[in-house]
């Protein structure tokens, strides 16, 4: 990584942070029903807040990652990568699921971080998105549920 990064829990207010939160999931409706219920990760460099991870028990011995995002700018400087490690540390040995839209890169991404596909949710950011979600010149239909499990 070629910047300092800091990474923190984030007490504060949502609306600061909502435009970056809004990269990793695009409804604002979706973000804030599942915000509230979040343990909130901000990375920051130079005091800039350049990244956001919220993570949120779904069961015992399970967490999932319900937003991670990196500010344009900052992508491509293992920036991503240290915010899941920073999660996913303490929460060893829970298992972590995060579930994303079938873009190509951000699969590759999370494959190189050690998570494998679980399930697919058919039509799921169809059925609840009302615009079309486009990434990569790919319409996200399908969610691509992935899991990784802990280390022994």
């Amino acid at each position: 990584m070629t910047t300092s990064l800091h990474i923190r829990e984030y007490n504060g207010y949502i609306n600061p942070i909502m435009p970056l939160l809004l990269v990793g999931d695009e409804s604002e409706q979706m973000v804030r029903g599942y915000i509230g219920s979040c343990t909130i990760y901000v990375g920051t460099c130079n005091n800039d807040i350049v990244a956001v991870c919220a993570v949120m028990e779904t069961e015992p011995g399970t967490v999932e990652v319900k937003n991670l995002a990196v500010t344009q700018s900052m992508r491509r400087q293992g920036i991503g990568r240290a915010m899941l490690n920073h999660v996913e540390s303490p929460l060893n040995p829970h298992t972590i699921s995060l579930g994303t839209g079938e873009t190509p890169s951000t699969l590759r991404f999370y494959k190189s971080c050690g998570y494998e596909v679980s399930h697919i949710i058919p039509g799921f950011f169809t059925d609840n998105y009302p615009a079309p979600i486009i990434e990569e010149g790919v319409r996200l239909r399908d969610m691509i549920c992935l899991v990784k499990h802990p280390q022994h």
